[in-house]
This record gives C-alpha cells, structure tokens and sequence, in this order.
C-alpha cells in the first residue's frame, strides 16, 4: 500500500499494533528502493498529502525511516513540504525549548535522565497543535524511546477502571496548579520560567496574557502560581466520533518549587483525585502505548488529538530530537 509508488509500508520494524480498521499504528513508510532513483522524503511528501492525510487519519501516526534526512534545515523542509500551517511554540508553553531553524525548535530540554509523562503537546492551553512532527537528529545509544500512545484507547480503559473518576471528571472538570519561577530551571522538564513562559518580565502584561490562555496568576515571593482551570478532563474527536483522553492526570512533576504532586490537579471543587488514579493511569500507558526506539534520521508525524507522546530516561548519551508543531 503505497500511493504512487513512492512510499513502501514496513511491517515489524519497530512495535506495532492493529487498530480498529485494520491500519498499522504507528503506520511505517521506507524509500521504495525499486525505483530507478532517489526518493526524497519532501518530494514523496508533496506528491501524496492527502493520501498520508488519511493514513495520519486512521492511524494517528506515522513514522519515516530509511530517508536522507540528517540535519535541522533537513527536517525543517521536511515541515514546509507538508503543507500544514505553523504553530509558534510561544507563549504558554511548559517545557524548556529552543528555536534551531525555521520551523524547528528543541523537544523537551528536560535533563535526559528524566522520565516526561505522557501529554498531549498544550493540552492546558486554549489553542494548541494539530500536528506534531519529530527528527532525530542524534541517534541515542540506549534509553530515550519516545512512548506514543492512542488517546480513545486510554479514555476507554480508564473508564473500565476508574468509572466514578471519570464519571466526575467529565461532570467536574479539572484545575491545574503549578508555580513558577522567575528564572528557568535546567533539572525540571517543566521549569520554564514566567518570565519565559508570558515572554515578559512586566507582570501586568504577564497576566494579560495569562488571562488570554484562561490562566490565572497568583504572585508569590520571587515566583508566581499558576491556575488553569477549570478545564474538561477529556475531549470529543468530532472527526473520529469519539472521546479521548485529553488531560494532565499523569502529569504532576516535582521540582525545586513544587514539592507535591497530588496538587497539581484537582477537581474543580477543590476536591483531591483518588491517590491510585495517577499511578493506575500510567499503568495503562505503559501496558498500551508503543515505545519507538529512535534511528537517525527517523521522522515522526503525530497527530496531536489522537495520540499523546511521552520520553523516557536516557541511558546512554548522547540523544538529540528536535520538534515541530502545525496548526
């Protein structure tokens, strides 16, 4: 299956599992080395977007190995052959980032020995990708597997799990708190400071933007806590008819100014989540999701409503992806 002939679709090179209709997840694409010449990913790409469309579609992901991809600027003409609109990582975002090149930013500058929970990328902000798109550009020795999990799937067994969390959480919806502070921290995978966050060291304009994002600031003694919320704790996929699991339940981080957890979200109300909802929950990532063990050059193409991403702990240095993200 293979539009036009420009692609081959690999089956068992890395972890897959069978979705409803039969599609792959993660779909994998290779060069068709039966052509006479050179497939480049760009031009493979142009010539077939709305066929990976309805790949992206069905699947939620895909997965471009075997292509001469080797460099920022590489990737970056990779995310402009796509079409798709771009998506400023700018004001709101929670992790550390760089800006490369063109479209291309750092992924998460979390120290490499941490675990990053799975998320769906700004799922706390009112605006957020559609698309998200990853390149290794530094093959990692062992370690550093980016998880990608489907979000429909999660929702499901969550409810088979925890109805009454779920059944609450859907009436409720959830607050989210975090405090940050005026400088970055290097040791926390969200440590972005509001200085960095709002883009702004005046705290008027920090809470007018705040406030654009449906976020309330309450400032503290050299830092400043940040309220979200409340928000739903899952939304409905119009385009595949239904409900996914779009929340920070896994996400609370301890770091230098946040020392617990069970805080960092709540019920609307005020109310705690159930003390096993966190640890269940990531139970059922690590039994559902895919760990992709990454090759350089690999390009990965998510859909960010479909499917929620995480990164695991390096083991052997070094490692380095990059990121982009479309509307």
């Amino acid at each position: 299956m293979a539009e036009e002939g420009l692609f081959h679709e690999v089956v068992g090179l890395v972890p897959q599992q069978k979705c409803e209709d039969g599609v792959l997840f993660p779909v994998v694409l290779s060069p068709n080395l039966k052509l006479a010449k050179t497939v480049k990913l760009t031009e493979a790409i142009k010539a077939t977007r709305s066929w990976l469309d309805s790949i992206l579609h069905r699947s939620g992901a895909i997965l471009f190995r075997g292509f001469d991809i080797s460099s920022a600027s590489d990737f970056n003409e990779v995310v402009e052959s796509s079409g798709y609109e771009d998506f400023s990582y700018g004001v709101g975002g929670a992790g550390s980032r760089t800006k490369v090149v063109g479209r291309v930013y750092t992924a998460n500058e979390a120290p490499p020995d941490q675990n990053i929970p799975f998320h769906h990328e700004m799922s706390h902000a009112p605006v957020f990708p559609s698309k998200l798109f990853f390149f290794c550009e530094v093959e990692p020795g062992s370690g550093g597997e980016t998880c990608i999990a489907l979000s429909h799937v999660i929702y499901e067994k969550m409810k088979q799990k925890h109805p009454k969390f779920v059944a609450e959480m859907e009436e409720k919806g959830l607050v989210y708190s975090r405090v940050l502070g005026e400088e970055s921290d290097p040791s926390s995978p969200v440590g972005r400071s509001w200085k960095d966050t709002f883009m702004t060291d005046n705290k008027t304009i920090a809470e007018e933007r705040a406030a654009k994002l449906g976020m309330k600031l309450e400032w503290m003694e050299g830092a400043v806590r940040v309220i979200i919320g409340p928000k739903p704790g899952f939304k409905y996929d119009e385009l595949r008819n239904r409900k996914i699991w779009f929340n920070g339940v896994v996400g609370g981080l301890k770091d230098k100014l946040n020392d617990d957890p069970s805080k960092a979200v709540m019920f609307s109300d005020g109310k705690p989540m159930p003390t096993d909802v966190p640890s269940d929950c990531s139970k059922i990532f690590d039994e559902e999701c895919i760990a992709l063990q990454w090759r350089k050059g690999d390009v990965l193409l998510l859909d960010n409503l479909a499917v929620l991403h995480s990164r695991r702990p390096l083991i052997t240095l070094p490692r380095r992806v990059l990121a982009s993200f479309c509307k």
